[in-house]
């Protein structure tokens, strides 16, 4: 039985149709990813999943459990970590984590969770002497304190430095460890590729695909790419018949090469320079990613 099963779920703000009769089923112990701009319906999709809002079509099954009838069974064995989550900034960590412990049947030591967030030694310190990354950390242990066997995190890496970040996604690798349930929204296409065993495309409330990172890309046959800056007497037809190579975009001096064989590319690329005398600075080999696959599919970029 899957973690989580969507059918139909649809959900309108005035004439915004925010969410557009969307269905998928998570499975246990997978990380899952809504990946997708703003707008896209990412937060309203999970926030129907958690409880939070109201849906205006549609079933969700939570551990088996329907949302709309069980949701007072549901909310003890899921965690929830909001875009922007509000504490207390004259509370301690310890007394924090206490606290929100406190609102369920069964919650984890404060010692286990000091130790999971890497915070024993700010347990005293008030939540506004924080630095961003240890208030993110503190946000996401708030969601984990009742030892939810699901855990729902909203843009968990948003506004934080990259080591910050790393050190965020080794504590949602380790939910994986423990056979937990987890799903995040992200626009932040690193954070999906690096972390979720499925991703799910959203534009305009709507699932445009959704696979394994690497089998989304592979199904658009993406091409790798190698750009460079270009010397002003090079005979720009030559790059054209270099091994591998099946595009060629120039805007000023940057080339982009567009390869099948990207290694063998660049291998003809500098015996051609040498041949004919031309510099290549400033190489970039580039493998394809989300991003790519987001403005193949939608034909704009993931931040726009």
């Amino acid at each position: 039985m899957p973690a989580i099963t969507v059918k139909n779920l649809s959900k309108r703000y005035g004439s915004l149709q925010a969410v557009d009769n969307i269905s998928f089923e998570i499975e246990r112990g997978e990380i899952f990813g809504f990946l997708g701009p703003n707008g896209a319906g990412k937060t309203t999709t999970l926030e129907i999943m958690e409880g939070l809002r109201k849906g205006d079509e549609g079933t969700i099954l939570i551990d088996g459990k329907q949302l709309s009838r069980d949701y007072q069974e549901i909310k003890e064995i899921i965690g929830v970590q909001l875009q922007s989550t509000s504490i207390y900034n004259k509370i301690k960590v310890w007394e924090a984590l206490k606290l929100f412990g406190s609102y369920y049947r069964h919650s984890l030591s404060l010692e286990h969770m000091l130790d999971l967030l890497s915070l024993q030694e700010k347990r005293n310190s008030y939540v506004e002497r924080l630095s961003g990354g240890q208030q993110q950390r503190l946000s996401l242990g708030l969601a984990l304190i009742n030892d939810p066997r699901i855990i729902f995190l909203d843009e968990p890496s948003a506004g934080i430095d990259p080591q910050a970040r790393h050190n965020l996604w080794a504590i949602i690798r380790q939910m994986k460890e423990e056979n937990r349930t987890v799903v995040l929204t992200t626009h932040y296409m690193e954070e999906a590729q690096e972390l979720c065993d499925r991703v799910a495309i959203m534009d305009k409330g709507r699932i445009i695909d959704m696979d394994a990172p690497q089998t989304l890309i592979r199904k658009q046959n993406l091409k790798s790419s190698i750009q460079f800056l270009v010397s002003d007497h090079l005979d720009i037809s030559s790059l054209k018949n270099l091994e591998g190579v099946c595009d060629l975009k120039i805007v000023n001096k940057n080339a982009t090469l567009f390869s099948d064989h990207p290694v063998k590319t660049l291998s003809s690329l500098m015996d051609l320079s040498r041949k004919k005398s031309f510099r290549v600075d400033q190489i970039v080999l580039k493998e394809p990613n989300l991003e790519d696959l987001f403005l193949e599919l939608t034909g704009r970029g993931l931040r726009e």
